[in-house]
């Protein structure tokens, strides 16, 4: 729902930079908001500062998850119209699937350190495969660039993004606080981004007027919120495959209630979508106990 929110507003901007702007600093307005009504994410943010200040628990740079978010709204500005879509999407998830094993394996999130087990490896391959052939019918477009190195990279950002907020979450006791350091990092990497295109290419000439086309961020508040509650107990592998499962299924289901002109539902994409919510089960199928917690890691 997001991602039709945000690239409706791109399109009629002409400027998917200032979509995002708008988005995440919507979001960022909504969650001060809140931060300001709720004591718990007040005190939050002092056990943030107060953890910092002490340099045991948390890292400066584990607060910069947003920084992520932030780099693959601009990678998809940038190099979706040269890629195509569908080459683009597959290397996201393939940066999103390898570096969730990886982040996992070194217990980066909140939950410690994962075991790569043999479910969770069939898992993320059968997600990859998955992907392939949801987006097949559109391989054709795709045009070979170097450029599909950055949605690569915004990938493994999205993995780290979803341990690093998980680990915010767990040290200020807040969703709330987590969820708006998230926005604020995130929103001001792209008002820099902004104020560069602004200087080259100045202001969109006009705005929309339809109010739905501005609540991105509100959507974005409960995806960051909820990934950085459930990271602790997914890991990062499984909320990743969950999630593309959730994004995949999600359009399927816009695009058969309330179609954009000119949509067409190939049968690859509904076995693409069917085969992802397989792989997500797979990849939860027990297999052994977590080696250790979060709490047993060194500081």
């Amino acid at each position: 729902m997001q991602s039709r929110v945000n690239g409706t507003l791109g399109a009629r901007l002409q400027d998917g930079i200032a979509a995002a702007v708008i988005s995440f600093g919507g979001g960022l307005i909504v969650l001060l908001a809140c931060t300001a009504a709720v004591p718990t994410a007040r005190r939050g943010f002092r056990r943030i500062a107060e953890t910092l200040r002490s340099g045991i628990g948390l890292r400066p740079w584990q607060c910069l998850g947003g920084v992520c978010g932030a780099f693959l709204v601009l990678s998809q500005g940038v190099t979706a119209s040269a890629l195509g879509i569908a080459l683009f999407t597959v290397a996201v998830v393939a940066g999103q699937v390898v570096s969730g094993m990886v982040v996992d394996r070194f217990g980066l999130g909140p939950g410690g350190r994962q075991q790569v087990t043999t479910t969770r490896l069939i898992g993320a391959v059968l997600t990859l495969v998955a992907v392939v052939i949801a987006v097949s019918a559109r391989l054709g477009e795709t045009r070979a660039s170097w450029l599909v190195v950055l949605p690569g990279l915004a990938g493994i950002g999205v993995a780290w993004q979803q341990a690093v907020n998980g680990r915010v979450k767990q040290t200020a006791d807040s969703t709330v606080s987590a969820s708006t350091l998230n926005f604020a990092t995130g929103t001001a990497a792209l008002v820099l981004a902004g104020i560069v295109e602004i200087t080259v290419r100045g202001l969109p000439d006009s705005y929309p007027d339809d109010p739905r086309l501005y609540l991105g961020g509100l959507i974005g508040i409960f995806v960051i919120g909820g990934a950085t509650v459930l990271v602790r107990y997914t890991g990062v592998l499984l909320l990743s495959m969950g999630m593309i499962a959730g994004q995949l299924a999600g359009a399927l289901a816009l695009d058969l209630i309330v179609p954009t002109p000119g949509t067409r539902i190939e049968t690859s994409t509904l076995v693409g979508v069917g085969l992802t919510l397989v792989a997500a089960v797979v990849a939860a199928l027990p297999a052994g106990p977590r080696t250790e917690s979060a709490r047993d890691l060194p500081r």
